[in-house]
């Protein structure tokens, strides 16, 4: 199945990591991932884990040597060069300039002003992920930043994405969570970097969240194939959700969503 993703919607997600094969085991091991590698030219291979037979994220080398396992965020995009031209306008940096990958798309890699990496994908032959919103799949992105009111005005002025704002309770002070909207689609969120521990200067950050159907199951898993568990699941408004690591230091979450309501 093929997924039709308006641009300006975040449509895949991968991971640079150095142990190709251990990222194999433990994600076929936590979330039921299978894994074929995709020739890429003279770039090297690129695999990509699907879920059921549907493709729900990618798998790759860091792009230089020493570079700590991370996951990736693109957002789709019509024309990768313009969006980079609006990166700039718009206060951002153009870490890679656009460039063609084979005949499957058209990608660049960006950080916000506050430092955030992110990456843009124009589909050509690749569509990006084939199922989301399911157990096992992408479900949510979430960018953690000391400027929030700059984010806001940099991702509006990038993508069209409207910010709307909503209250969270904390034991100790009250927190404001925001929601991006394109059209009346919620795409992505944001949260303010709120850790007393933060230390000084750490850049922002999008962090990746894959669905389960049981959170707590998905941490004990995490811990047996070798990750660590970050944050203990918890009870969040949107679900009950841990943060985790995999082997190689890759962080990301994993929720099980609740009401809709």
């Amino acid at each position: 199945m093929v997924l039709t993703v308006e641009s300006g919607t975040p449509n895949w997600v991968d991971l640079a990591t150095s142990d190709l094969d251990g990222a194999r085991r433990f994600y076929s091991g936590l979330l039921g991932w299978n894994c074929r590698e995709v020739p890429q030219g003279d770039t090297g291979t690129y695999a990509i884990f699907d879920k059921d037979g549907s493709a729900v994220a990618g798998l790759g080398p860091p792009a230089t040597p020493g570079q700590p396992s991370t996951w990736s965020v693109y957002v789709s995009t019509d024309d990768a060069d313009s969006a980079a031209d609006r990166v700039q306008a718009a206060g951002g940096d153009v870490l890679v300039d656009p460039f063609d990958v084979t005949d499957q798309g058209r990608m660049a890699v960006f950080a916000d002003p506050a430092g955030a990496a992110f990456s843009v994908w124009q589909p050509k032959l690749m569509k990006g992920a084939e199922l989301l919103n399911a157990p096992g799949s992408l479900t949510w992105n979430e960018l953690t930043t000391p400027d929030q009111e700059g984010a806001k005005e940099f991702y509006e002025l990038v993508f069209g994405w409207q910010p709307e704002e909503e209250p969270i309770e904390q034991p100790d002070q009250e927190l404001i969570y925001t929601s991006w909207r394109l059209g009346n689609r919620f795409v992505a969120g944001m949260m303010p970097t709120f850790d007393p521990n933060w230390p000084d200067g750490l850049p922002a950050y999008w962090a990746v969240f894959f669905e389960v159907d049981d959170v707590d199951a998905a941490a004990a898993r995490c811990r047996e194939l070798g990750g660590v568990v970050m944050v203990p699941p918890r009870e969040l408004p949107a679900g009950r959700l841990a943060v985790l690591n995999d082997p190689q230091g890759a962080s990301f979450c994993v929720i099980t969503p609740g009401s809709p309501d």
